[in-house]
């Protein structure tokens, strides 16, 4: 079957997205707001700052606005991976924090514990399942590379459950692809969702709990006012005490954050429901995640009406950094993902794609969310979630509130939270660099995974890009 003919009934639009429960907008803001805290941004980010706030202090007063419709970016475009890890994952955290890396696991794993705790306790009915991930091998040299992971997991300690190196023979009873050629199990440590639900399900908690929601009310500035901060918006303007922002991907309204992110583009397709014998020519019994293990990577996972999401491999990034909408559609990428999919599950051949879709991420240098504040600590930021946010930004939402707050916490005293990346450099430095890197990268899933002096002088500078 010709892999373009599997695309040609795919809806340009992402399926979490194209769902008839999707709620109603709330309306915008006009004229003036006042509260005790506000909360810039209806992703994930945005979402988690206002219903921890208001868990910490219910007589809190907190607003939220947010530019278009919550969970319509990033926080509805997923993959719907709620990993444990803060860090990116285990060999990001061990090269940046050694030291720090088993406090990390402690905090995300509790963090996990805490969401799981957080859709049971609202009544979120997102799909969640806390199945594990599972990492694969396609290339010999990333055998190795697993079984050398699950050593350092074992020698360091994880407490979100561990991982199991699995041979040829085992990770294809898991899943069955030839193109497996051995894999690390996370049996505990991730779980599965559908991550528009989880956006809409924390809008509804949030407002459950006196959070004050404007939609389709982006903010367009920042400024001093008084002891307290203004924000304005198209219609209006919110005068607030403090103010945390979970923008994210989108141009912060802290100019001196901006050169610390940049804006990729990430694209993912999503199939029709498999049958029975569809389902049993490729085992999948354990509905865990999937990833594979080279630097460009795919993710793939299950979804509640057994489909299969596929996405990854091209991270597109333009120069300047601008966000449209018209990057989220990509025929070239959408076309490559759907080549890569019969190569990996030959046995489905015939399948269709329903959606593809794409959407922007925010990635910083070290991969990793990043902290800090502005306007006297007025202002708090957190960003640079890179593709792993569904989790992480829970415990962003926590960092940003400690740090408004002026708190001093087990959080705000970890090197992680005090330190910042590098930042880009500016144009035309940033999209040079960002395509050698890619080149390189690419160059490298080629060459038994050899890095080339560009790589290995990044890994040097502590860039590290790596995946």
């Amino acid at each position: 079957m010709d892999p373009a003919r599997s695309l040609a009934e795919a809806q340009p639009t992402p399926y979490w997205l194209d769902d008839p429960g999707k709620p109603q907008p709330l309306p915008a803001l006009t004229g003036e707001e006042r509260c005790d805290l506000l909360v810039v941004g209806g992703g994930y980010s945005g979402l988690w700052t206002a219903l921890t706030a208001k868990e910490r202090d219910p007589s809190r007063d907190v607003v939220l606005i947010e530019g278009r419709e919550v969970g319509w970016a990033a926080s509805g475009r997923n993959g719907g991976f709620c990993a444990a890890s803060l860090t990116h994952g285990f060999a990001n955290g061990l090269a940046r924090w050694p030291q720090e890396l088993p406090k990390l696991e402690e905090l995300g794993a509790r963090n996990l514990d805490a969401i799981e705790a957080a859709v049971a306790s609202y009544a979120i009915d997102c799909e969640f399942e806390r199945t594990g991930e599972l990492a694969v091998a396609t290339e010999p040299h990333q055998v190795d590379e697993l079984r050398h992971a699950a050593e350092e997991i074992r020698r360091i300690g994880s407490t979100s459950g561990g991982a199991e190196f699995l041979d040829q023979d085992a990770v294809r009873a898991e899943v069955n692809s030839p193109t497996f050629l051995a894999g690390l199990h996370d049996r505990t440590g991730v779980a599965m969702l559908h991550p528009a639900k989880l956006a809409w399900g924390l809008k509804r908690a949030c407002a459950g709990l006196g959070v004050r929601i404007y939609e389709n009310t982006p903010a367009t500035a920042l400024a001093p006012a008084g002891p307290g901060m203004a924000v304005r918006t198209p219609y209006g303007r919110v005068l607030a005490h403090r103010v945390a922002l979970g923008t994210n991907a989108f141009p912060s309204l802290v100019k001196r954050v901006r050169p610390y992110v940049v804006p990729v583009y990430d694209y993912a397709l999503m199939t029709e429901p498999l049958g029975p014998d569809q389902l049993a020519a490729i085992g999948w019994k354990n509905r865990q995640g999937l990833a594979d293990s080279a630097n460009h990577f795919h993710y793939f996972r299950l979804s509640a009406d057994d489909r299969i999401l596929w996405g990854g491999y091209d991270a597109v990034y333009r120069f300047g950094g601008p966000v449209r909408a018209e990057y989220d559609q990509r025929p070239a990428t959408h076309l490559k993902l759907a080549e890569h999919f019969f190569r990996c599950f030959p046995q489905l051949e015939g399948v269709r794609f329903t959606h593809s879709w794409g959407g922007v991420i925010d990635t910083c240098t070290r991969f990793s969310a990043f902290f800090g504040t502005a306007h006297g600590g007025r202002v708090g930021y957190a960003a640079g979630y890179t593709g792993l946010g569904v989790g992480a930004t829970r415990f962003g939402a926590e960092v940003m509130l400690d740090l408004v707050d002026g708190a001093r916490t087990e959080r705000t005293e970890l090197a992680m939270v005090r330190r910042k990346p590098l930042p880009f450099p500016p144009e035309p430095f940033a999209s040079a660099g960002i395509r050698l890197t890619d080149w390189s990268m690419a160059r490298a899933d080629r060459n038994a995974g050899r890095r080339n002096l560009w790589l290995r002088t990044l890994d040097r500078l502590g860039l590290g890009f790596d995946s």
